[in-house]
């Protein structure tokens, strides 16, 4: 089969499409035919050389894709060949064929093209488990989502609306914050000209966010403290303003808050099944309805996932940037 590859960290022009061997399932675990993947800012990452796969996992990129299980290893029930399902993934998606646990496995939603399919696994399952699981979002309260523009924001948007929330976006530009409106988000945030620690307590009359879903990390410490309620919980799911920053403890102990912060990717296969039946239990059944869609910005070749991670750099997109393969 082929595969994209990374001969040596870098740019976009790293990425390879060279032949590789084919995976061969395990006990547990199924082979994947994949129709598309999709692109995280965990892939470039990889790329770039600074988040290796975890030990065991396909040293290819990719963290989610749809496809055809086309073979079973031993062990597996409930799957057969043929199934039309999406997946999450430790690697290996930016390929013509992944091994993955069946525990990590969902059926394609009704209402939704195998494609597409390929933009739910790592949001939805990144979303559920830190916004409800986690955090444990409920109805009225309010969610502040940084990056509503992005694929897990859009994804956040939809899911925070369907449990009955307000949600506040943080995005760059007023395109990309009337795709937020579009899809529900009630607090619209420009943050190139607007402070989110003011608007949001100016939108919910000085009370400040319930959750706060974090992609920033250490820029954006303090003030996501700032904009948190009395009982708050702030879930930091990525470093792109830097890992390191300075925590004011007195201000979580007057606010009663919390901070968390979780990756998915190097979580052993048990947490992950679990993630994935909650996600299939109750995020699922939505989709299905029509009530939470994927979010497709666009899609390229998976020969030329350069492409793809060229468009996911420029910030341009809006929703999930998809590598399809044939």
């Amino acid at each position: 089969m082929y595969a994209i590859t990374i001969p040596e960290p870098g740019g976009p022009e790293a990425l390879v499409w060279a032949e590789v061997p084919d995976p061969v399932p395990g006990e547990g675990e199924v082979l994947v035919e994949v129709a598309a993947a999709a692109v995280n800012r965990a892939d470039v990452l990889q790329r770039q050389g600074f988040y290796n796969p975890p030990p065991g996992a396909s040293p290819y990129p990719g963290l989610e894709c749809s496809g055809r299980i086309v073979a079973l290893g031993t062990g597996v029930s409930g799957w057969s060949v043929g199934d039309e399902v999406c997946a999450l993934l430790s690697g290996g998606g930016y390929a013509q064929k992944v091994a993955v646990p069946a525990g990590q496995l969902l059926p394609v939603p009704d209402g939704v093209e195998l494609t597409d399919a390929a933009a739910l696994p790592e949001v939805v399952c990144t979303v559920w488990s830190n916004v409800f699981m986690v955090s444990q979002l409920r109805p009225g309260e309010t969610l502040l989502v940084h990056g509503g523009a992005s694929g897990i924001g859009t994804m956040a948007i939809q899911l925070g609306k369907a449990v009955g929330a307000k949600v506040a976006v943080t995005a760059g530009g007023p395109d990309k914050l009337a795709r937020c409106a579009e899809l529900g988000a009630d607090i619209l945030i420009d943050y190139r000209e607007q402070d989110f620690v003011d608007e949001v307590r100016k939108a919910t009359d000085g009370a400040g966010a319930d959750v706060i879903l974090d992609i920033m990390g250490a820029k954006y410490l303090e003030r996501n403290v700032q904009a948190l309620a009395v009982n708050g919980r702030l879930a930091v799911i990525g470093l792109q303003g830097g890992a390191k920053g300075e925590l004011n403890l007195g201000a979580l102990l007057t606010k009663r808050a919390a901070v968390t912060a979780t990756s998915l990717r190097g979580r052993p296969a048990s947490e992950k099944a679990a993630i994935v039946a909650a996600v299939r239990e109750h995020v699922w059944p939505l989709i299905s309805g029509g009530r939470v869609r994927p979010v497709v910005d666009r899609a390229v070749p998976l020969a030329n996932a350069a492409e793809g991670h060229r468009v996911l750099e420029a910030s341009t997109h809006v929703g999930k940037v998809l590598l399809t393969a044939g």
